[in-house]
C-alpha cells in the first residue's frame, strides 16, 4: 500500500466517501468519527497524513491539532465548513499545512493531500542534520539547538529556517517563504513571514555571537552567518 491517511470527520458518509476514493488512488486508509478516537489512532495507525475535521464531538479539530502539534509534526490538512478566512488563519496556525472547505470534491482533496506530502516528505526521509557554528537544526525531529541547549519554537518557525539554512546565501522573497512553508494558498500576507523571523532573531540571535538570518533590504531574508564582534565582546568584557 501506499501512504497512510487517516480521515477524522464525525459524518459517517464523509469518511467512507474519502475511503474508497482514496483507497482507489493507492492509500491506506484508516477512519475515526471523533477526536478522541483520532489521537488514539494516531499512536497506533500512524498515518503519513490527517485529514481533520473541525467540529465533532468530545474533542473538536483544534484540540486535536493543539494536543497532536504537542508530539508530532504528521502533516494535517483541516476539514471544515467553517469558510470565514479567520477560521482558515486559526487552522493554520494551529499547525494545520492545509484548509478544505466544504462541500468538497474527492479529487481536490487527493490532489491536496499529495502537494502537502511532496512538500513535507523530506520531513520523514531519514535524518536531516544542519549545523553550523553554535546553530544546530535537526530537521527529523523538529527541534533546534543553540550551543547545545534545546530552542522551543513551532513548527513554522523550524521549516522557516530549515529552508533558509539548506539554501545559505540564496535570497529568498517573502512571497517564495510563504510558499513554501505555509502553502501557496495561504490567506495570510507577507507580514506572517516578518513575525517569524522576528521570533527566531529573538530566539537565536539576541545575546549570542552570531546572527544567521540576514534582510536584504527590498527583496526579502537570506541565511548568512555574520559574527557579532563589538556585541558579543562588549557583553563578554
Amino acid at each position: 500500500m501506499g501512504n497512510k491517511v487517516l480521515v477524522v470527520d464525525d459524518e459517517e458518509n464523509v469518511t467512507e466517501l474519502l475511503k474508497l476514493y482514496l483507497e482507489a488512488e493507492g492509500f491506506e486508509v484508516g477512519t475515526a468519527g471523533d477526536g478522541s478516537k483520532a489521537v488514539e489512532l494516531v499512536r497506533c495507525f500512524k498515518p503519513d497524513i490527517i485529514i481533520l475535521d473541525i467540529m465533532m464531538p468530545y474533542k473538536d479539530g483544534w484540540q486535536v491539532a493543539r494536543e497532536l502539534r504537542s508530539e508530532s509534526q504528521i502533516p494535517i490538512i483541516m476539514l471544515s465548513a467553517k469558510n470565514q478566512e479567520s477560521d482558515k488563519i486559526l487552522g493554520l496556525n494551529l499547525g494545520g499545512d492545509d484548509y478544505i472547505t466544504k462541500p468538497f470534491s474527492p479529487g481536490e482533496v487527493v490532489a491536496r493531500i499529495r502537494a502537502v506530502l511532496r512538500r513535507t516528505g523530506s520531513k520523514s526521509q531519514g535524518k536531516e542534520i544542519i549545523e553550523v557554528e553554535c546553530l544546530t537544526i535537526d530537521f527529523s525531529k523538529y527541534e533546534i539547538f543553540l550551543g547545545g541547549v534545546k530552542v522551543p519554537c513551532t513548527p513554522k518557525e523550524v521549516e522557516l529556517l530549515w529552508i533558509l539554512a539548506k539554501n545559505p546565501g540564496r535570497v529568498y522573497t517573502r512571497e517564495q517563504l510563504l510558499d513554501k512553508v505555509w502553502g501557496y494558498d495561504y490567506p495570510g500576507d507577507s507580514r506572517t513571514v516578518d513575525t517569524h523571523i522576528k521570533r527566531l532573531r529573538r530566539k537565536i540571535e539576541d545575546g549570542h555571537p552570531f546572527s544567521y538570518l540576514q534582510t536584504v533590504w527590498g527583496v526579502g531574508y537570506k541565511f548568512e552567518v555574520i559574527r557579532n564582534e563589538e556585541e558579543f565582546v562588549s557583553e563578554t568584557s
